[in-house]
């Protein structure tokens, strides 16, 4: 008799986005297209759309540290990524809770503000993930606002970003994707810090004038977890993250969806 195949499997711990942009529903999609079983333990139910946030509806604490330990128990995990976590409670129960499994892969998109300029964070959640969670991933992968809050100062130029992703990883041993985009250059250039070999990398590409830029770091955070999930390493996953975010931008452009910052598109492999 052959023996049984299996998926990798991808576990994302977040909010949910009812208009299916970003939060769980972007990881999930993004999971899929990118080759894994996706799973996921829902922190919050958030009202939105592409316009904006209009509520946040968290889930009891005890409930997301059931989901999870439900999903791993009897499934397993080879990843996990971490999206928005609302508050100190919800930060520290999802460390205490994956901290009982032994889980390497953990990729932790700090998220703090939606794309429509939202809070998503607790003002004082963000000393707790910074000094409780963050040092607990393998990658944090912040854009601009969210590195400026994690470093307690302001990020003008591309020039800064090397230096700040190696700050952001100073005694944390946390590897880092500082994401360029929210900076005015035509050619966008992300910098991953990989702590494990101390190496630069420089990811470019140009910047496309597109209002679709819905979950963006929600779908570039999945697509890394996602890679290390098939056991590539820190440098390819990063690279391959990278070239997904960026076809998935601009298969996006191309299509009207919402009234605000509509959504990329996560399977542009499979559709024409």
């Amino acid at each position: 008799m052959n023996a049984m195949k299996t998926y990798r499997r991808a576990l994302t711990i977040a909010g949910s986005d009812p208009s299916g942009g970003a939060g769980i529903q972007a990881d999930l999609k993004t999971f899929s297209a990118c080759g894994c079983y996706g799973m996921s333990a829902i922190t919050a139910v958030v009202d939105e759309n592409t316009v904006g946030v209009t509520g946040v509806h968290p889930i009891p604490v005890d409930f997301v540290s059931g989901q999870i330990k439900s999903v791993i128990d009897d499934i397993g995990v080879d990843a996990v990524k971490i999206g928005m976590l609302h508050s100190s409670e919800f930060i520290l129960a999802v460390r205490d809770t994956l901290a009982g499994y032994g889980i390497s892969n953990i990729v932790l998109d700090p998220v703090m503000v939606a794309t429509s300029g939202d809070p998503l964070l607790q003002e004082d959640a963000v000393a707790t993930l910074k000094a409780e969670l963050v040092p607990y991933a393998r990658v944090i992968t912040p854009n601009i606002p969210e590195a400026e809050l994690l470093l307690g100062r302001r990020l003008e130029s591309q020039d800064e970003l090397p230096d700040a992703a190696r700050e952001l990883s100073q005694g944390r041993r946390v590897s880092v994707m500082l994401k360029a985009g929210h900076l005015h250059d035509e050619e966008l250039v992300d910098i991953f810090y990989n702590a494990e070999t101390d190496e630069i990398l420089r990811l470019s590409s140009l910047r496309l004038d597109t209002p679709n830029t819905h979950g963006t770091g929600c779908t570039l955070s999945s697509a890394f977890a996602a890679f290390l999930a098939h056991g590539q390493s820190l440098n390819e996953a990063a690279r391959n993250a990278k070239d997904y975010i960026t076809a998935a931008i601009t298969s996006g452009s191309a299509y009207s969806i919402g009234h605000g910052h509509g959504p990329v598109h996560h399977f542009f492999r499979f559709w024409e």
